[in-house]
């Protein structure tokens, strides 16, 4: 089962989400402590067409989809863990405003300031590499502060909690343990397959490609040819996280993947036994839907 598809999801408000081969699952823990369950069909690009199934490129069509697919999740999740009535949700138009806000806020902290810094740095230091490195190495700063300055705050750790429980509820289901909370509670928070690891890794792929190919010396030239190859930079993170997450990858992915380990002590905590629940929930959900 676990060679043809990779169960995973992400953690939401109260809850988390579980994305199946036909499905995906949200599970959230109301205000009356009740779970509820929303499963929705899906239908994705490379279902439909061969093309987005090959290397690179279907890195870069599940990228997309995970975005939109775990956006809808975290609204859904935010009203009904805040008891939101439906006529008081928020309409399609508001969730794409919301979501091209948070693109803009994305490019400006990753794209825009690290070139900043570097057409600053590029006045007293002539070789284009050093620059370019000067660039990562700012960004991936940037990254891990950012990270740093989230996990304090008390509403994140409660995702972070359920963040670790997705995990530990997978890890489990990889085991083939039957899936119980004593059974999920014993596995790790960490996992390589994870939002967090592909992240740090979609940086430092950033840093190598960026610093060998790109030329650039304007700062309008230098954000437009970063954009371009964004999708470049995703694809190939999303092959190194795909192969990491085999069973026994080779000791050089474990060595490329580890600081992606390292970070997630900071995104996943211990979750508790209502939580581990709830991921099961989810789980549960998509793995019937899929006729497991």
């Amino acid at each position: 089962m676990g060679k043809e598809f990779s169960y995973g999801g992400q953690a939401v408000i109260e809850g988390v989400m579980m994305r199946g081969k036909n499905s995906i699952a949200i599970a959230v823990r109301k205000p009356n402590q009740s779970i509820i369950v929303d499963n929705r069909p899906i239908k994705t690009l490379a279902s439909k067409y061969p093309v987005f199934r090959l290397p690179i490129i279907r890195g870069v069509s599940t990228f997309i989809e995970t975005l939109l697919i775990g956006f809808r999740a975290l609204m859904f999740s935010a009203d009904q863990a805040g008891g939101v009535e439906e006529e008081e949700q928020l309409k399609p138009w508001e969730l794409g405003l919301t979501l091209v806000i948070s693109f803009a806020l994305f490019a400006g902290l990753f794209i825009v300031l690290p070139n900043f810094v570097a057409v600053l740095i590029q006045k007293v230091v002539q070789n284009r590499i050093l620059v370019n490195l000067a660039e990562g190495g700012f960004r991936i700063a940037v990254f891990i502060i950012y990270i740093v300055a989230v996990s304090r705050i008390q509403d994140i750790q409660r995702v972070f909690q359920y963040h670790g429980a997705e995990h530990k509820v997978i890890h489990c289901l990889e085991s083939g343990a039957p899936l119980s909370v004593e059974n999920a509670a014993s596995c790790s928070i960490l996992h390589p397959r994870c939002g967090t690891a592909f992240l740090l890794v979609v940086m430092v792929t950033m840093v190598l490609i960026f610093s060998v190919l790109l030329r650039s010396t304007t700062l309008v030239m230098r954000i437009l040819t970063r954009l371009a190859l964004l999708p470049v930079v995703t694809g190939i993170s999303y092959e190194v996280i795909k192969f990491a997450g085999r069973p026994n990858p080779p000791k050089l992915i474990q060595w490329a993947i580890a600081p992606g380990l390292w970070l997630q002590r900071l995104t996943c905590q211990e979750p508790d036994k209502d939580q581990i629940e709830v991921a099961i929930e989810a789980l549960t959900s998509v793995l019937e839907a899929d006729g497991i």
